[in-house]
């Protein structure tokens, strides 16, 4: 149960993948240049959230917002509102423009993370511009299934065991399976101590924590039927998740302001197959969502311990989203070389807070249909379209999708696409509304979609392959190239009326674009395992997008792992490494002692990332996993940006981490 033969004896190309197919099948018959992190990479790398998992992944980059306590995604030089985040091919419901439910994902469900670059918008609709995320959960073989798991990690020196200093991951879970029927659930607690980087000569901070105390607890609960021919399944998910910015303590009043952000989210899903006959399947999930997140700002008084409520105006904060969606297919294969699936997808969000004007919600209707035609053994052509209405804006009339595969030899394979990607406006984008003494920020009601055009393509060479070798060689080379228009962005407009002369609102931006290219290498030798990779990525600005200037701004990124598996003892021992090249983008500013803002060019430094572990069998019921997270001890980047005017800015140094930490995990697991 080390996890080294899965991804050892074959190459990631012999991997299983759904995301977007018509159905099963392998990534070197996918149409789709798709990458796969498999369970057993998962485990070595002693995660305890996607995060972790996905940072050293080539043009994948996280960003931390230290005064809320959440991170957000960047793929192929785009912001996580244009990236999907699917689990079990179900899109998860998101408050606004971060990607925060990626972790809130029970990291101990999951089995393996597909991921599509590029536009996905006739399969998966909004939102699908720089491409799809799919978590994959665990599906499980045997009557019963047990499974426990314990993590331990500090936060740089800091350390307490199971609580409070340190990072603290238990989980437990079940599975059942008799005849037709299956059933089973989960908990998981994630807990975390916070840390600073100051230290303190008491336990009264001279200032808040830097990264807020977490606790967060993941539930799972499933049933599902199967037969011959059909298989339902359902699954509630549970997330009830605390973070606590612990304020500064101010000893004229001998009281501290300190702020809880409590979040709970329920995922109902139902997913059915069903076979109607040998050429006709058809497929349908639907899930209803519920989102909430509430902000409580309390006064503390350290003499006595006491709290209360904040009775300053803005200071307390609910914010309630849900969506109920329903999407369904059918493939029917009209012959071996032709295939057809039509489908339908609906979308009803609702969202209501103390910062959104009234209750607002947004319904989606679509159908789309796509094809697979091999007029060629070497050749797989797959067209899709898409109709959409809105409810709030204009939809675009279609939106279409053209994806080629050609088999170039039995080693080569070269995929070519295009596709129309699309955008729609979110509930906090139209309706937000939010005002302190340092910010006014409002929704735009006029906001339109965006879209893009983008082209995609890929050449992938199984170099080294074939019966009875001991090495395997993969290489993929690719590149895309999209334009966008009527991006929205937060921008700072000029309103003499205001006290700081500008306010902040959601526009759209005229035009936009991204360019890049990725070279990814794998090597396969006995038990040894390398990949190497490497992309140059430049992206315009929105800010001088604005002004008709398309400049694009580079960064280059390198990714190396290393793994090495001796069968006999059980052992892995693997080494992450990651480069990520200095990163610039254009700012507004106003100088002091001016009321007009200034656009200026702001850049944020270059930095390594690396971890190293080891995974070792004990016997086939108990793992155990120990390494170092961040080896190089990086804690907090250079930045040059000066915007401290938008809610919760990058302006100043950026924090990427509480520096070099250690962890130990053990894994029980019992199959009968």
């Amino acid at each position: 149960m080390l996890y080294a033969q899965d991804s050892l004896r074959t190459t990631q190309l012999d991997n299983v993948v759904v995301t977007g197919q018509f159905e099963p099948l392998s990534i070197k018959q996918s149409v789709y240049q798709v990458r796969t992190i498999s369970y057993a990479q998962i485990v070595r790398r002693g995660a305890t959230n996607l995060q972790s998992v996905l940072a050293t992944e080539l043009g994948v980059r996280f960003s931390n917002d230290l005064a809320l306590g959440v991170s957000d995604i960047r793929l192929m030089g785009m912001g996580g509102q244009n990236v999907k985040i699917l689990l079990d091919g179900v899109p998860l419901l998101e408050r606004g423009e971060t990607r925060e439910a990626l972790n809130q994902i029970d990291i101990n469900t999951v089995e393996r993370i597909e991921i599509v670059e590029g536009p996905m918008s006739v399969m998966y609709g909004s939102d699908a511009l720089a491409g799809v995320f799919n978590i994959i959960t665990k599906k499980y073989d045997g009557h019963w299934n047990l499974e426990a798991r314990v993590l331990e990690e500090t936060a740089a020196r800091e350390y307490d065991p199971f609580t409070d200093k340190g990072v603290h991951n238990e989980s437990v879970g079940a599975h059942w399976q008799r005849g037709k029927w299956s059933a089973g659930g989960s908990v998981t607690r994630n807990n975390a101590g916070g840390w600073n980087e100051d230290h303190y000569s008491s336990d009264l901070p001279s200032q808040p924590m830097r990264w807020h105390p977490k606790e967060q607890w993941l539930g799972m609960g499933n049933v599902g039927f199967g037969t011959d021919k059909m298989t339902l399944r359902y699954r509630l998910n549970y997330t009830d998740e605390t973070i606590t910015s612990l304020g500064t303590y101010n000893p004229r009043v001998g009281q501290a302001i300190d702020k809880e952000y409590i979040t709970h989210r329920y995922n109902h899903q139902l997913q059915a197959d069903w076979n109607l006959t040998e050429r006709l399947v058809f497929n349908g999930v639907a899930s209803y969502q519920d989102y909430s997140r509430r902000t409580r700002t309390l006064l503390y008084d350290m003499a006595t311990g006491a709290t209360w409520l904040s009775p300053e105006p803005g200071t307390q904060d609910e914010t309630d989203f849900s969506m109920a969606m329903s999407r369904g297919t059918f493939l029917y294969r009209l012959s071996d070389r032709v295939s057809l699936q039509p489908g339908y997808d609906v979308n009803l969000s609702k969202g209501a807070g103390d910062r959104i004007d009234r209750e607002r919600e947004i319904n989606d209707y679509a159908v789309f249909a796509a094809a697979e035609i091999k007029p060629a053994s070497f050749l797989n052509i797959r067209p899709g379209i898409r109709f959409i209405h809105n409810s709030v804006y204009d939809a675009p009339p279609a939106v279409p999708s053209l994806n080629t595969k050609i088999q170039l030899s039995s080693r080569l394979d070269l995929r070519l696409a295009y596709a129309y990607g699309f955008r729609s406006p979110a509930l906090r984008e139209l309706y937000f509304s939010f005002h302190d003494a340092s910010h006014d920020i409002y929704g735009n009601e006029n906001l339109k979609a965006e879209y893009s055009n983008s082209f995609t393509g890929s050449l992938a060479w199984q170099a080294l392959t074939g019966a009875g070798r001991k090495d395997q060689l993969t290489s993929t080379l690719a590149g895309f190239y999209s334009t966008f228009q009527d991006q929205i962005i937060l921008a700072t407009v000029a309103d003499p009326s205001m006290p700081s002369g500008v306010i902040s609102r959601y526009e759209n931006i005229t035009r936009s674009r991204t360019i890049g290219t990725t070279l990814d290498n794998n090597y396969l030798y006995g038990g040894l395992q390398v990949s190497l990779g490497f992309s140059y990525i430049g992206v315009s600005d929105p800010l001088k997008s604005q002004e008709g200037v398309l400049e694009l701004l580079w960064s280059p990124e390198v990714r190396t792992n290393v793994s090495y598996t001796w069968n006999k003892p059980g052992t892995t021992v693997s080494l992450y490494y990651k480069y990520t090249g200095k990163s610039s983008n254009y700012e507004t500013v106003i100088p002091e002692g001016s009321t007009e803002p200034i656009t200026r060019l702001a850049s944020r430094e270059n930095f390594q990332w690396a971890d190293f572990t080891v995974a070792q069998r004990i016997n086939r019921l108990l793992d155990l996993t120990v390494g170092v997270r961040n080896l190089l001890d990086v804690t907090t980047l250079r930045n040059t940006s000066l915007d401290v005017g938008n809610a919760h800015s990058g302006g100043g140094d950026q924090p990427m981490s509480y520096g070099r930490s250690y962890f130990l995990s053990l894994h029980v697991h019992f199959t009968k």
